[in-house]
């Protein structure tokens, strides 16, 4: 497949993204740009209509795990395989590069601690 069939079909809203994807745009300092999300993803490994419904985020890196429960996404009803749409997306970067950036500083100041649990209600 070309590259500009892909652009194509990402301006054209036929892609959301997935969470190995969200965890490399961690990893690889990714902003968004042109994506979009299409009405009911179908899972490419089994055929099958997604689920929206809530999943857990995970990130790890350099030691410090983050986990981002009750995140809407479309959801593989087989494999669990999470696709999130751009908006959530940018808040999951957002927020995961806030909170592994306090936990590196919690770390290096009290190595004893090993665990935190932050609640945000709204």
């Amino acid at each position: 497949m070309n590259i500009e069939l892909v652009r194509e079909r990402v301006q054209a809203g036929h892609y959301v993204v997935r969470s190995h994807a969200v965890y490399h745009a961690l990893k690889e300092g990714f902003e968004r740009k042109h994506m979009t999300s299409e009405p009911i993803p179908i899972c490419g490994e089994h055929q099958v209509k997604k689920e929206w419904r809530p999943t857990t985020f995970e990130y790890s890196d350099e030691g410090v795990t983050i986990r981002v429960p009750n995140v809407y996404a479309w959801v593989c009803p087989e494999s669990g395989e999470a696709s999130f749409t751009p908006e959530t997306v940018d808040e999951l970067i957002t927020t995961v590069r806030e909170l592994i950036g306090i936990a590196k500083r919690a770390r290096e100041r009290h190595p004893a601690l090993t665990e935190y649990v932050v609640s945000v209600s709204v």
